[in-house]
């Protein structure tokens, strides 16, 4: 196989992963499956993942991995603002897109329960979890946005709960879009509630 046809089966195969889990989800997507929606052969998939759980775990990954870098495009790819403008970009960015983004979602929810029988795929979800964390608090210090020393929670600690509200806003759109709120009504949320934290 030359370099060329093997780095188009590699992403062929991912993005065949990607279709699968959307339409049949984890548990139900044979290797055959794969092999149908990607053109390719079996083979391939040793190759290229070393098995089907491989490749449908790194298809998972790279469905995280692309909306925290989607999200940091978000709030940086326009002027510096005040941090409650920077909050809302980081919010349309994580809840105004979930129309869009809805074969994404589907992969990403796939995942977890995946992820409680499969020691592999969980360290690889704790891992691109851990990596948004930290490229989130990257993103709060690149905006200046630091917490002070006397500041009673860490940016990690803020970052988690914003990724808290995104995933339970993602579980809750998937069965009710209607009654989700959207990147706005979230932030006005959040700030009615620090009068209650206050």
């Amino acid at each position: 196989m030359s370099r060329t046809e093997a780095g188009g089966y590699r992403e062929r195969l991912l993005a065949a992963a990607v279709s699968c889990l959307r339409d049949k989800g984890y548990a139900r997507t044979t290797a055959r499956d794969l092999v149908a929606a990607s053109g390719t052969n079996l083979a391939s998939i040793g190759y290229h993942f070393g098995g089907k759980d491989a490749l449908l775990n790194e298809a998972i990954i790279g469905c995280f991995e692309r909306w925290t870098e989607r999200v940091e495009e978000e709030i940086f790819g326009s002027a510096p603002g005040s941090p409650r403008e920077l909050l809302e970009r980081a919010m349309v960015a994580l809840v105004d897109v979930f129309e869009e983004m809805r074969p994404q979602l589907v992969v990403c929810v796939e995942g977890f329960p995946a992820a409680l029988r499969e020691d592999a795929l969980r360290d690889k979800l704790a891992g691109a979890y851990a990596r948004a964390r930290q490229a989130g608090v990257e993103m709060l210090r690149r905006a200046g946005a630091g917490l002070g020393p006397d500041s009673p929670v860490t940016a990690e600690a803020l970052v988690s709960v914003l990724i808290a509200i995104s995933d339970g806003l993602m579980l809750q759109w998937l069965l009710d879009p209607a009654s989700t709120p959207d990147a706005r009504q979230v932030v006005d949320a959040l700030a009615a509630l620090s009068a209650f934290a206050g």
